[in-house]
């Protein structure tokens, strides 16, 4: 509207026209809106899982209300905490959709099976309520208190999860409460009348009594029990992806940089670069080469060129990069390479690994950086040095006569102070004008020429003046472009961005491999590097990660101890959790063979989720067989029991989770790379998991049981 109201009045009066050629709201539109669908399509992918199991409609309905009482209260939590609704928040409820299902459909699947028992819609309703109560509040404390180390951490992570965490907490507390109030209530008026025939009832049996077959003597628990905790652990070390830090994104844009030769002026620049890189992109801008460029820009100043370009097809990102990298290529004695727009830029430079090298010696330093930056370069092109590499920028050393300094009763400071008034200016205090202090510059009067600044007169006493060139002998040499100092030491940085299906994690190792060595070679004895950038917060961020990863784990085993009153049957549970991990690194590695998926931070914190999800399953049998056990069966009986009353609610809830998450993954558009690798994390870790558990867990219960057939 701004811009049409500008072209119609005061543009339109002066023969000009105004055109918008980014709008970065678009990119965030389309994210937002790819997840509204997504979450729909999630909802209804859910519903039907429900269906095809309880196969009565009213049944599933009442499971179903779940979601949106849920997913609206959360808005109005989100709304009473600040939080605004955004690309992490609206996939924090796409992720919740599933899970909140979970609690009604453990309380609903126990009123059914009471039902098909032959007791009453109100008895069912009330003792189904009472028999599943203390696994629910179990898991569902457990998975809150899974997002708690997290959700506190100071740094970027901390800040994306905490919208994540706030979102899918307050869904499955909100679900819990759904669970015990609204189903039974919903139950007891609209399935009154029902009749409940469980159609898959034979199909328990079969499996609970293949399972039994699996754990019935010692030597097959154990096997089972080594098995499945050793080879997971195994293949967690052996699969696990490098990490990366935060993914860059998908918006149209890509950048590139041109660094010139020391003193290239701006006509040179416009001149010998700007026209040529025109004549390079006119093909594809008249859309006679793919990829058409919608848009681009160029921006020339005294230290060198920022364009960037916008592709008519969005889905043509990466071929932009690679064609602009190609056009900014070829200028001799320049630096140049392009690269796609972050999409955190607030939160970081991008994808970048610095290497600080730092040494006393300037000329040293110089040819050690130089040295550095080719053989960077040769494994990543897009590599640029922070100053510039050449010796080329005039520059005079003010020297101390310390002969004469001493005559007239100076020393190295007061010469100091006199370098700054001649240059820069030195404070001398400060001045408040009523409104506001003011700092005091002392500056003198400004010099053309060398000769001039020499002849500069200076009052070193009361009755003396001397001519600058008595005090300090002045040289005329060369120096860097900028002086660049880290902890107070001249410091040469080489700015690395490795290319994007290359974890950051992973060129850190290679540059410490390939580059570091030749550095430290070259340096002088007092010389050092280090790294920072995203380097250095991918190293803390993962440090934060694993404390966090081990603390929720801590909090998972006490707070079951405390539910379960005992340590023992709290280990059992934690022991699941190696094949949910496992789950989700497989699945990591397989659609790594079908499109590049980094293990960035946000797909880490798919794991810490994934722990809270599937210890509900384990829940579920444990404090069933428990309960059997306290009722007086024996154990054995105890355990099959659980198997066949627990594993229609356990694939219910897991099926529902994977199936609500399932367009996260297989459908592509903006705003996608930031959550589909927790999506398939999540996914794939609760596939595993659920399978395997069911395995696992009774082995486990089944320890130090008589075997059942001695031979």
């Amino acid at each position: 509207d701004v811009v049409n109201d500008l072209n119609n009045g005061p543009l339109k009066r002066a023969n000009l026209t105004i055109e918008q050629v980014y709008d970065e709201t678009v990119y965030i539109d389309r994210s937002i809106n790819m997840l509204r669908n997504n979450l729909g399509l999630g909802i209804s992918l859910s519903i039907a899982i429900l269906f095809l199991f309880i196969a009565r409609f009213p049944a599933t309905l009442i499971v179903a209300m779940s979601i949106p009482i849920c997913l609206i209260t959360s808005f109005s939590i989100m709304d009473i905490t600040g939080r605004t609704l955004n690309v992490i928040s609206l996939a924090g409820l796409a992720f919740a959709v599933g899970m909140v299902l979970d609690a009604s459909i453990v309380v609903l699947e126990n009123i059914i099976r009471l039902r098909e028992n032959g007791l009453s819609a109100n008895q069912a309703a009330d003792d189904g309520t009472k028999q599943v109560w203390g696994a629910l509040f179990a898991s569902t404390t457990t998975t809150i208190a899974i997002f708690l180390p997290v959700a506190f951490l100071g740094d970027e992570v901390g800040q994306l999860f905490s919208d994540l965490a706030i979102t899918i907490t307050s869904a499955i507390l909100l679900s819990l409460l759904t669970a015990i109030t609204v189903v039974p209530s919903a139950s007891k008026i609209f399935l009154a009348k029902e009749t409940f025939v469980d159609p898959y009832k034979e199909t328990w049996k079969k499996l609970s009594s293949f399972i039994m077959y699996l754990t019935n003597t010692s030597n097959r628990r154990f096997f089972w029990i080594v098995i499945l905790i050793t080879i997971p652990l195994l293949v967690i070390y052996s699969l696990k992806p490098k990490a990366d830090y935060l993914p860059d994104g998908n918006r149209n844009l890509a950048f590139a940089f041109i660094l010139p030769p020391p003193g290239t002026n701006i006509e040179t620049i416009e001149k010998e670069l700007g026209e040529t890189i025109a004549n390079r992109m006119q093909p594809y801008i008249d859309h006679q080469k793919e990829p058409h460029i919608k848009h681009y820009f160029f921006v020339a100043f005294s230290k060198g060129v920022f364009m960037g370009a916008s592709a008519k097809n969005e889905s043509e990102t990466d071929e932009l990069v690679t064609l602009v990298n190609s056009v900014v290529q070829g200028f001799p004695d320049t630096i140049a390479f392009a690269k796609k727009s972050s999409l955190f830029r607030g939160f970081s430079s991008g994808r970048t690994i610095d290497i600080n090298i730092q040494s006393k010696d300037l000329p040293s330093l110089m040819n050690v950086a130089l040295n550095s930056f080719i053989n960077t370069s040769s494994i990543y092109p897009n590599t640029r040095p922070r100053p510039g590499l050449e010796l080329a920028q005039p520059e005079l050393r003010l020297i101390p006569n310390e002969r004469r300094i001493a005559e007239i009763g100076w020393d190295r400071s007061d010469v100091a102070a006199l370098t700054q008034t001649l240059g820069d200016g030195k404070f001398v205090g400060d001045y408040f004008n009523g409104e506001e202090t003011l700092d005091v510059i002392l500056r003198a009067l400004s010099w053309d020429t060398p000769e001039s600044l020499a002849s500069t007169p200076v009052l070193v006493s009361e009755n003396i003046v001397l001519p600058l060139s008595e005090i300090v002998d002045i040289v005329r040499t060369v120096g860097p472009e900028e002086i660049r100092r880290l902890n107070r030491r001249r410091t040469v940085t080489l700015e690395v961005s490795p290319p994007p299906d290359i974890p950051l994690e992973e060129a850190i190792t290679i540059l410490k491999e390939k580059v570091e060595p030749q550095i430290l070679e070259e340096l002088t004895n007092d010389g050092e590097i280090f790294y920072a950038g995203t380097a250095d917060k991918l190293t803390m961020a993962l440090k934060n990660m694993a404390g966090s990863f081990l603390l929720a784990i801590t909090i998972l085993y006490l707070l079951m101890s405390a539910l379960f009153r005992s340590f023992k049957d709290s280990l059992l549970v934690i022991l699941a959790i190696p094949l949910a991990t496992f789950g989700g690194i497989l699945a990591l590695n397989v659609m790594n063979l079908m499109s590049f998926q980094a293990m960035d931070l946000l797909t880490m914190i798919g794991f810490i989720i994934l722990l809270g999800l599937v210890v509900n399953n384990a829940i579920l049998l444990v404090y069933q067989a428990r309960a059997a056990e306290r009722g007086g069966q024996a154990r054995k009986d105890a355990v099959e029991e659980a198997i066949t009353l627990r594993s229609r609610p356990i694939f219910m809830s897991t099926l529902t989770s994977i199936f609500g998450m399932l367009p996260l993954i297989i459908i592509p558009g903006a705003g996608t790379e930031l959550y589909r690798g927790l999506a398939v994390v999540i996914v794939g870790g609760m596939i595993v998991s659920t399978l395997f558990t069911l395995i696992l867990l009774p082995s486990l219960l089944r320890l130090g049981e008589e075997d059942a057939y001695m031979r």
